[in-house]
């Protein structure tokens, strides 16, 4: 028996509940919660133990430790999930029209330049530090829209359209970043394999999409090992793993509208999703619930030496230029270039949006966490002080910026909710005249 409709996917309430953006986010809290406990516990050294295990196929150069898979492997679930998002926006989403996108593009694009050069400035005099340069210019989409959903009842549907695209370009920077500067050798022959597996993998995916709609044990059968051939070639040639993900997700059809499906002497045609909207919504309790926790788990584990050593971290330059970089570089890159592009073109925020509300997303943008953690393991070595207090600093930064942005959205929750009921108020006699 197939299936049709994504609410007929197999799954349960726990599935369900796992693609909800506050579900997410609080896994990613409690995930990293649980290794800081344990990474500053009695029992620190097993939670380290458990983190470098290593396991794996060594003739493939795929023998990792336990945290490295996690960076890897897991997490290019998410970035594969990222992929087919941008494939989305791009193809029918709000990056269609450049003249809709081109005000979140050009915030997302201050709030990396900003925050880089910031913390470019603060580390002019450590140049062993400027390797992680690009640590505060991400933004954690998880966290971000999981605050949106849970203080933002009642704020315009224009300010999460603007925070879901300017972290898709974020996202889309942040990935190019890692591809063109974390990069330190490249092995062309797999890096080649790679690509002509990702075209493969593209050419089926189009080629038999309503098959893969249908039938939801095909995307494991045939497309993930695949994947999984694309992921270990991309990781063999020294590019960062994770690429793969986005590659792979960007050759997933994201066609406009709904194809229909024939009729039959079983049943009437009916619409059926689009491939990427299906696959979306099979991998992302997949990455959700367990995907994205598990790297936090193994990323945000360190020790951190009680008080005496939070003391000696926040009292490094390059824990005071991240944390300077997200908390303050952020919002200052995304109010600046979001009036710029309003100044100097056509181009300007929706009617609906006030800069209060703006400046609310401008401090969300702050929580660097899941793609900030990931640069700060490829900035630095793990186990340096540099690496620990790369850490402290996101997490610390992350902490400020989540609630210095409930803080300011929530007040501009209440101000918009008066407003609405005023409006509400003012149409009722109308509506009771007719």
């Amino acid at each position: 028996m197939t299936s049709t409709s994504l609410t007929s996917t197999p799954g349960s309430h726990l599935y369900a509940a796992l693609r909800k953006d506050t579900v997410g986010g609080g896994l990613l809290v409690i995930a990293a919660l649980a290794a800081l406990v344990w990474a500053n516990s009695g029992f620190a050294h097993s939670y380290f133990a458990l983190r470098d295990v290593e396991f794996g196929f060594a003739p493939w150069h795929l023998e990792l430790s336990v945290g490295t898979w996690a960076a890897d492997g897991l997490l290019a679930i998410f970035f594969f999930l990222v992929g087919v998002e941008l494939k989305t926006e791009f193809t029918h989403g709000d990056l269609r029209s450049f003249r809709t996108a081109i005000v979140p593009i050009t915030a997302a694009i201050g709030g990396v330049i900003v925050p880089a050069l910031i913390f470019t400035a603060l580390l002019v005099s450590h140049p062993e530090m400027l390797r992680g340069w690009a640590i505060p210019t991400a933004t954690d989409i998880a966290f971000a829209v999981a605050i949106l959903a849970i203080v933002g009842s009642h704020l315009p549907k224009a300010l999460r359209i603007f925070l879901l695209t300017l972290a898709a370009v974020d996202d889309l920077v942040a990935i190019g970043i890692i591809a063109v500067f974390y990069t330190e050798r490249i092995n062309f022959a797999p890096l080649l394999g790679a690509f002509a597996v990702i075209v493969v993998y593209g050419v089926i995916a189009g080629r038999f999409r309503a098959f893969f709609v249908e039938r939801a044990w095909s995307t494991w059968v045939i497309l993930l090992p695949l994947g999984l051939i694309a992921w270990a070639l991309m990781h063999s040639s020294g590019v960062h793993a994770t690429i793969a993900g986005v590659l792979l997700g960007f050759t997933i059809p994201a066609v406009t509208g709904r194809e229909r499906t024939a009729p039959t002497d079983d049943h009437d045609g009916h619409d059926r999703p689009n491939l990427a909207e299906v696959l979306e919504h099979r991998l992302r309790p997949l990455s959700a619930g367990f995907a994205v926790p598990v790297f936090a788990f193994f990323a945000a584990g360190v020790a951190v030496g009680g008080l005496d050593g939070l003391a000696t971290a926040f009292a490094q330059p390059l824990t005071f230029a991240i944390m300077a970089g997200l908390v303050l570089g952020k919002p200052l890159g995304i109010l600046a270039s979001t009036w710029l592009v309003g100044r100097f073109t056509s181009a300007g925020l929706d009617p609906s949006l006030k800069w209060w509300d703006l400046t609310g997303i401008g401090l969300l943008a702050g929580i660097g966490f899941t793609v900030s953690l990931l640069v700060a393991e490829l900035s630095f070595a793990p186990g340096s002080p540099a690496h620990d207090h790369a850490k402290v600093a996101i997490l610390s930064a992350s902490l400020i910026a989540a609630a210095l942005a409930a803080t300011v959205l929530s007040i501009r929750n209440r101000r918009h909710r008066r407003l609405s009921g005023r409006y509400a108020g003012r149409a009722s006699p109308s509506a009771h005249r007719r």
